[in-house]
């Protein structure tokens, strides 16, 4: 099971960094009254999944295995 939590959290935290740089490049600026304000058209969907994984992943990573 650790190998398995092992390769979930690899994964995961690959999975959680290009989807969330990509998130953060969906993103645009426009300025209102002098304020610059940033409006964000990025799929969330990849992003939240990828963090599950990585969540199970440590969970299955640190778990002692039970007799």
């Amino acid at each position: 099971m650790k190998t398995v939590g092992y390769v979930l959290l690899v994964t995961g935290l690959v999975g959680v960094v290009v989807f969330g740089i990509q998130a953060m490049n969906d993103s645009e600026s426009f300025n209102v009254l002098g304020a610059s304000v940033a409006v964000s058209k990025a799929n969330w969907t990849p992003l939240i999944a990828s963090g599950i994984v990585l969540v199970v992943g440590v969970i299955l990573a640190i778990a002692k295995k039970s007799r």
